[in-house]
């Protein structure tokens, strides 16, 4: 007989299934969105939270030992694990110039693993609600956020012969509503070129956005001595 084998419960095996349901239902909105973990990598992390949890709990039986004689801390190995997490939300995380990308993905990897472990500690009514406030974070709040008016980071790179009207692009930015974060530049002594990388800040108006952005190109583009104009959203 497998030792141990005699703790495999129903309700264990249910729990490492409502892990899977919980942590796919959430994934399948990442992987739906195009983000770098999506539905494959939530399940696993879910279902690997409930079994950690549940060795946890079930640690001095599983000990070769009496287990009247064993003492062990039921969170350690819960506590090591949550570690874990960490590395994996760190590995989805992408900084692009001012613009911090994957920290949605991240927390909800987090997410998805205290509900594992709460699934696997039995508390199914915590779990299912901590589940439900999540698809309303990244379903519903999404569409908030979309309507709702805020400011956004853009990186803006300008190639222009050298000599260009530097404050005639700053008027432009200016005239869009467009605040300048920071600014690099970029000398190619062989073309007689200069690039200048801007950071600029700009509020987001819902369902005009694109307009906005469309037209601040367009009209530094028109300026003397600008050969390439590029918008990075």
């Amino acid at each position: 007989m497998i030792w141990g084998q005699d703790l495999v419960s129903g309700e264990m095996l249910l729990r490492l299934l409502l892990g899977a349901l919980c942590g796919g239902a959430i994934g399948l909105e990442r992987q739906i969105n195009g983000r770098p973990a999506g539905f494959r990598t939530h399940l696993l992390v879910c279902v690997a939270s409930v079994l950690l949890m549940e060795i946890s709990a079930n640690y001095h039986h599983l000990a070769y030992m009496d287990p009247s004689y064993v003492r062990v801390d039921p969170g350690r190995i819960a506590a090591g694990a949550i570690t874990g997490i960490g590395f994996i939300g760190a590995g989805v995380i992408i900084k692009m110039g001012a613009n911090v990308l994957g920290l949605t993905t991240a927390a909800s990897l987090w997410m998805v693993s205290a509900i594992g472990f709460a699934l696997g500690a039995g508390l199914y009514v915590p779990a299912a609600l901590a589940l439900l406030i999540t698809l309303f974070s990244l379903f519903v709040l999404r569409l908030i956020e979309y309507i709702t008016p805020g400011l956004s980071f853009k990186s803006l790179t300008i190639k222009a012969a050298r000599g260009v009207d530097e404050e005639a692009i700053r008027e432009v930015l200016m005239n869009h509503n467009a605040s300048l974060f920071r600014t690099d530049y970029e000398v190619d002594n062989a073309e007689d070129t200069l690039t200048l990388l801007y950071t600029v800040s700009i509020r987001r108006k819902p369902k005009k956005s694109k307009a906005i952005l469309r037209g601040l190109v367009e009209d530094i583009s028109c300026l003397d001595k600008v050969s390439r104009v590029t918008l990075r959203t």
